[in-house]
């Protein structure tokens, strides 16, 4: 259960504090420019310790092709990726060997099989999401060349919500912000939260522009239901929003039906899919991340032999993790479109055709 994807598949590998993580992704079309410059550029939007609204552990996250790739170009083979980890600092869980942290996957893991890696988590640490960034990277390239665009940016922190949707601002904004009234707002509640030794949660918003119609696998694999599969399978994500997303369950059919004219859809409330699949709108999502569960403040939690303590917690960690978490969005949204798109191939005789015959 490492892997994810149907024509296009990926599978990571990898721990937090481990010698490496890494991608293999499966089902890239051979000939595709694989632009070195342009995964790196992904990878660093993601990185740590690149500012003080960031966990403080600096990786550099040089990405390292393995296969896959021939004179710039993708063979059509597996695309193995790794990127070494070299800033680890395992002793600073040492204090929690034996103790589950609140708020993190500690104790699901440790019932679940039976041993942890309780350094900073091991497989379950966001740190595996950078494998996922270099994926998506791929992706983008396949997107890139159909002219469909993702676009991300945060558009609430502790509650502070964006007014406007400006994701030119946000390329350029430490944070990501999407709402530049709103980001010194926003840059002081997590500053707040990290100087009282707490975290913050918030809200990223994700675009896809450019998507053709038809887009979707009814009634299993639908576009909706597999972009929510997606992030809902991001670390710390505890909710998704599609379109309107829960305000339409306050609106009548009247408010929420979006009318049909010759030149396209009147409004988007749908964000961009109808049963599943797309048509033709931009498919917008909102998705919701908690607090970071690292906080240092003292804590009551139980040990393995399930004996009551209290603990504080040591190491590096991000005050907000739906920043760098935005980027994880791009990436998964990026692979889960261009999955869609090598599957509808096959849903026309005339495609067939057209590439077949």
């Amino acid at each position: 259960m490492n892997g994810f994807g149907q024509k296009l598949r990926f599978s990571t590998f990898g721990e937090s504090h481990g010698k490496a993580i890494g991608c293999i992704l499966e089902g890239v079309p051979a000939g595709l420019y694989i632009d070195e410059e342009f995964i790196q550029n992904e990878l660093d939007r993601r990185k740590p310790g690149k500012s003080e609204f960031e966990t403080a552990r600096k990786e550099d996250d040089k990405v390292e092709i393995l296969s896959g790739v021939f004179e710039g170009k993708s063979t059509g083979t597996p695309i193995a990726m790794i990127i070494y980890n070299t800033n680890q600092k395992s002793r600073d869980y040492s204090n929690i060997k034996d103790v589950f942290r609140p708020g993190h996957a500690d104790f699901t893991y440790f019932y679940k099989y039976g041993i942890r890696d309780y350094r900073g988590g091991g497989r379950s640490s966001a740190r595996e999401t950078a494998a996922r960034v270099a994926a998506g990277a791929v992706a983008k390239l396949m997107l890139r060349e159909l002219d469909i665009e993702i676009l991300s940016g945060i558009c609430e922190i502790d509650g502070i919500r964006s007014q406007k949707f400006d994701y030119a601002s946000a390329k350029k904004s430490i944070i990501y912000a999407l709402d530049p009234d709103k980001e010194s707002e926003q840059k002081d509640a997590i500053l707040k939260a990290k100087g009282e030794h707490d975290s913050v949660g918030g809200v990223c918003r994700i675009v896809i522009k450019g998507a053709p119609k038809g887009l979707g696998e009814p009634l299993y694999y639908k576009m909706d239901a597999v972009l929510a599969d997606a992030m809902m399978g991001i670390n710390a994500v505890k909710a998704i929003e599609i379109g309107d997303g829960v305000l339409s369950a306050s609106l009548k059919g009247s408010q929420n039906n979006d009318e049909i004219r010759a030149d396209g859809f009147v409004t988007n409330h749908s964000g961009g899919i109808l049963g599943g699949i797309t048509n033709g709108e931009d498919i917008v999502m909102n998705v919701y991340f908690k607090p970071t569960p690292s906080i240092f403040k003292e804590q009551k939690t139980v040990t393995v032999e399930n004996r009551e303590v209290d603990f504080s917690l040591k190491g590096r960690h991000d005050p907000c993790v739906a920043v760098r978490g935005t980027i994880v969005c791009e990436a998964m949204a990026a692979l889960v479109t261009a999955d869609m798109l090598l599957l509808n191939l096959g849903s026309q005789m005339r495609s067939l055709i057209k590439y077949y015959g």
